[in-house]
């Protein structure tokens, strides 16, 4: 019989005030969604582009740019095995991620994007289970709504980290920020570039390890026609204080298809550790659904 990792009222304590974490922070991204959808004129949103909202190759593109001036909900199931102790745990791990574009003036954007983990795990951490909310991470990027000369896309902005973690054993414990930046071009059916942001501790609990992580995401994404995106990335992060890469390589393949009125893309793709640490996965599947509102 597995051990249960904490006592009753400490994880409902820990529950409510992630819920309420999730809850405020989520009212700030409807708040941003409502300032999204009544800037521009007319109705308009700061994602019309000028492409038909039909043309599926034409939103497949834009889904390539992770900054894309369009309203954008990602819902993506990760399942990693091999990870634990004993190399026979098991992750899933539901990443809610909606962005939102703000159109600030005719030449500048405000990308907001969130990220709420969900998470179910087993043996991952000696033999216990925890099933949960994970620590948020919500990020803004200032972005030029046209590339430069050369075509580039770019942004810069904050990154925060929020101890929204309903279990002790799911959350970091800490408020964290720093800086995030993006760089992208899109090349005929390509598109390539890079994210990055690095986090540091501000507060929270004196007992537990302060972050002090790097993120690098490098990425590359061929839209050959039909609504079909073929990626390839590699969501790269490092421990500063463990010295400790975690490398997960994904490739993935991508399909738009229309349900009703809404604009929708179905991800399935595959993933390796190309570093871990000791008790780190071995390889994982990706299933993702992106709902469009373009």
């Amino acid at each position: 019989m597995k051990n249960k990792t904490n006592h009753v009222p400490r994880r409902s304590r820990r529950f409510t005030v992630g819920a309420h974490a999730v809850v405020a922070l989520a009212g700030l991204a409807l708040s941003s969604l409502h300032a999204a959808v009544t800037a521009g004129p007319g109705g308009q949103t700061s994602a019309s582009t000028g492409a038909p909202a039909s043309d599926a190759d034409a939103l497949a593109k834009k889904l390539a740019n992770p900054i894309a001036a369009m309203i954008s909900v990602p819902f993506q199931n990760n399942f990693d095995w091999g990870g634990g102790p004993n190399g026979d745990g098991f992750q899933w791990k539901l990443n809610i991620q909606p962005v939102i574009p703000i159109k600030l003036n005719d030449e500048w954007n405000l990308i907001n994007r969130t990220i709420i983990p969900v998470v179910s795990q087993n043996d991952i951490i000696g033999t216990s289970s925890q099933t949960g909310l994970s620590d948020t991470t919500m990020s803004f990027w200032l972005s030029p709504t046209a590339p430069t000369s050369n075509g580039w896309i770019w942004g810069v902005g904050p990154a925060f980290l929020f101890p929204t973690g309903t279990d002790d054993l799911l959350t970091a414990n800490q408020w964290a920020a720093g800086p995030t930046a993006i760089v992208l071009k899109q090349d005929g059916k390509f598109t390539y570039g890079a994210l990055v942001n690095q986090l540091w501790s501000y507060a929270g609990d004196g007992g537990r390890a302060p972050v002090n992580q790097a993120f690098v995401q490098p990425f590359l994404a061929y839209t050959p026609g039909g609504g079909w995106t073929y990626s390839l990335n590699a969501e790269s992060s490092y421990d500063w204080t463990g010295g400790q890469w975690t490398v997960p390589v994904n490739l993935m393949v991508s399909k738009m298809i229309k349900i009703g009125d809404t604009q929708t893309q179905w991800q399935l793709g595959g993933r390796y550790y190309a570093e871990k640490p000791a008790n780190g996965p071995e390889w994982g599947l990706r299933f993702g659904v992106t709902l469009l509102f373009p």
